[in-house]
C-alpha cells in the first residue's frame, strides 16, 4: 500500500525437512529419533565406592572392607541394633503396678535428695529455668516479627501442635518425687503434658536458628543453658528421660520442616508476578 512493498514471514515449521511429499506432516516418530539411545544411567557404586549392580550376594572381603574402612558410623548402629534387640528380647518387663524405670531418674537421684530437703533452693532454679523459657519465646518471635524470618516461628507452632497432639493421645502418669513449684513454667503448677517437652524443643530450634544466622555465641549458650535445663527437669522429674530426648529430636524436625514449608512458598511466590501474593509472611525481594 502507498507504494511500500511488505514482505509476509512465514515461519517454518518445526521438523521442516521431513514433510512428506504429500504436503502434510506426519505424527509418526522421526526415524532418527527411534535411533538414539537413551542416555546411559549412572553407574551404581556401592558403599566402599566401586562400581557394582549393587547385589550384596555379589560383594567381595574388599567390599566389606570398605564399608567398615569409609562407613564405621552406619557400622557402630548395626552394632548396637544387634546389642539392643539381645537387650529388649531379655529385659523384665515392668510390672503394670509399678513405677516406670527411668535412667535419667537415677542418675539425678543424689540431685534429686538435695532439692527435695531445700525447697528454697528449687524455687530459684525454677524461677532462673522460667527466665529462659522467656528468652526462646522473646528471640522466636522477634526473628518474625522484628526480623521478617518466619522459620523459627512456624517451626514452634509445628512442634507445639504436634505436643498436644500426642501428648493428649498418651497421657503419662506423673513421676513420682515430683518436684513442683509456683515460680515453673508453667506458673502455678497447672497441669501440662509430658511427652515431650516443649521446654528443650523450642530451645532447640532458638539455636538452630541462631547458628543458621552466625550467632554462635548466643546459640553455644542456649545450648549450654538447655543442657542445665535438662539436668533440672530430670532431677525435679518434671519430665521423663524420653520426652526431653524426643524434645530435641523434635526441635531439629519442625526446624527441618519449617525450612520445607518456607521453601516451597517461597518457590510459590516467585512464580507469582513479582512476588504479590505471598500471603504477608514474606517480603518481596525480586
Amino acid at each position: 500500500m502507498n507504494g511500500i512493498a511488505t514482505t509476509t514471514r512465514v515461519r517454518s515449521p518445526p521438523n521442516a525437512k521431513s514433510k512428506p511429499a504429500n504436503g502434510h506432516f506426519s505424527l509418526s516418530p522421526d526415524p532418527d529419533m527411534l535411533k538414539m539411545k537413551s542416555p546411559p544411567a549412572f553407574p551404581a557404586r556401592n558403599l566402599s565406592g566401586y562400581v557394582t549392580d549393587a547385589h550384596f550376594l555379589k560383594w567381595t572381603a574388599a567390599d566389606a572392607l570398605g564399608v567398615l574402612r569409609h562407613h564405621p558410623l552406619p557400622c557402630a548402629f548395626a552394632v548396637s541394633l544387634l546389642f539392643f534387640m539381645a537387650v529388649e528380647y531379655t529385659l523384665r518387663m515392668i510390672p503394670p503396678m509399678a513405677p516406670p524405670f527411668d535412667l535419667g531418674f537415677a542418675a539425678t537421684a543424689t540431685l534429686h535428695r538435695l532439692l527435695s530437703a531445700r525447697p528454697a533452693l528449687n524455687t530459684i532454679l525454677a524461677g532462673l529455668n522460667t527466665v529462659f523459657v522467656g528468652m526462646q519465646t522473646t528471640y522466636i518471635i522477634w526473628t518474625w516479627v522484628i526480623e521478617g524470618r518466619p522459620r523459627a516461628t512456624i517451626s514452634a507452632l509445628f512442634m507445639f501442635t504436634c505436643r498436644g497432639i500426642l501428648g493428649y493421645a498418651t497421657q503419662l502418669p506423673l513421676p513420682q518425687g515430683f518436684l513442683g513449684s509456683g515460680a515453673d513454667f508453667p506458673v502455678g503448677n497447672v497441669s501440662f503434658f509430658l511427652f515431650y517437652s516443649g521446654h528443650v524443643a523450642a530451645s532447640v530450634i532458638a539455636s538452630l536458628d541462631m547458628k543458621r544466622m552466625q550467632r554462635w555465641e548466643l546459640a553455644y549458650t542456649f545450648d549450654t543453658l538447655n543442657v542445665l535445663q535438662v539436668i533440672r527437669l530430670l532431677t525435679t522429674r518434671g519430665h521423663y528421660t524420653i520426652d526431653l530426648a524426643v524434645g530435641v529430636g523434635a526441635g531439629m524436625l519442625f526446624d527441618s520442616l519449617a525450612g520445607k514449608y518456607e521453601d516451597s512458598k517461597i518457590t510459590t511466590a516467585a512464580s507469582l508476578c513479582n512476588g504479590n501474593g505471598n500471603g504477608g509472611l514474606y517480603k518481596s525481594h525480586m
